[in-house]
């Protein structure tokens, strides 16, 4: 990841990956507002998985190029098999990288599998949950340089990740909350952006700012300032971008829903008719329309259900 392929890489995915969200939540919002729930995935039109699918195959080759073909893996370990220092954040970044195929493998399984209907989702959630901890607990954590400008990049993204993880773990206890889907989809997506202007900005000697420049240490390249007025100046200008950056997501999040709730209707729902009295019948209506709401997503999630029918 320490380069910039290694830094817009993963960065495009989740900038596609919090856009996707963000299109079906207010979709799925607009559409039927009164039995919103939110979902972990969305399902594509053709490919079913086609969503945790990318996730498990970005999560493979990135897992190949921090420690197998990239350019700073060669001999990972040392000779008597431990890991030497200018490989820990090698190491780091394929950890990240392990626990969202983690969360992309058990998503697929517990969709199929579907041990408790009403569970799966939750489920689902908490392993995102979980992905998202150990990314910023390993960008907590680090060992690069936090005292730099590269470390001024990844406290912010820290910031970013932590508002992914707490409305991750809100989605939990408040699957029918709009505002909180939204703005974990939103949050996604700015990671995505940061992590391509981190790329950017750090592996481009012509962007370098002024009075510092890139210096090759323990097998990887670092900005660093030759006096404390640049590397204060160069800090300065990290939160600049990051304030203009979020500013520009937060108009772009806008103004998509303002768009699609135009575009899209609220459309009406037609819920079963049960006449018989009894906790097994009530239970199963509450089941029914559960069914209904996760099938008016942008693309049904889960087996297909069957058409829903009056009964007398």
């Amino acid at each position: 990841m320490g380069t910039l392929v290694g830094h817009v890489a993963p960065g495009f995915g989740f900038l596609v990956i919090g856009l996707w969200h963000l299109f079906n939540h207010i979709k799925l919002y607009c559409t039927h507002p009164n039995s919103y729930i939110s979902h972990p995935w969305f399902c594509a039109p053709k490919l079913k998985h086609l969503e945790l699918y990318l996730i498990i195959l970005g999560s493979i080759a990135s897992i190949s190029m921090e420690l197998i073909i990239g350019p700073e893996a060669h001999q990972p370990f040392d000779a008597d098999g431990t890991i030497p220092s200018n490989h820990l954040h090698n190491f780091e970044h394929a950890s990240i990288s392990l626990s969202l195929l983690i969360y992309a493998w058990f998503a697929i399984a517990l969709d199929r599998t579907r041990p408790r209907p009403r569970l799966h989702g939750e489920m689902t959630m908490l392993l995102a949950a979980a992905a998202f901890a150990q990314q910023l607990l390993m960008f907590h954590l680090h060992s690069a340089d936090h005292m730099g400008v590269e470390g001024q990049y990844h406290q912010l993204l820290q910031a970013v990740i932590a508002v992914s993880l707490a409305t991750t773990l809100l989605g939990v206890a408040l699957p029918r909350s709009f505002p909180v889907s939204f703005v974990r989809s939103a949050s996604i997506a700015f990671q995505g952006v940061w992590f391509v202007v981190m790329g950017i900005m750090l592996w481009t000697p012509s962007l370098i700012p002024k009075g510092c420049f890139m210096n090759r240490e323990e097998g990887h390249r670092v900005v660093r300032c030759r006096s404390d007025e640049a590397l204060h100046r160069a800090k300065s200008l990290v939160n600049l971008q990051f304030s203009w950056y979020m500013a520009a997501t937060a108009v772009f999040s806008m103004l998509l829903y303002l768009f699609l709730s135009h575009s899209y209707t609220e459309e009406p729902q037609y819920l079963p008719l049960v006449v018989n009295d009894g906790a097994q019948e009530e239970e199963e209506d509450l089941e029914s329309q559960k069914t209904l709401t996760e099938s008016d997503s942008f693309v049904p999630m889960g087996k297909g259900f069957r058409p829903l029918e009056l009964e007398r």
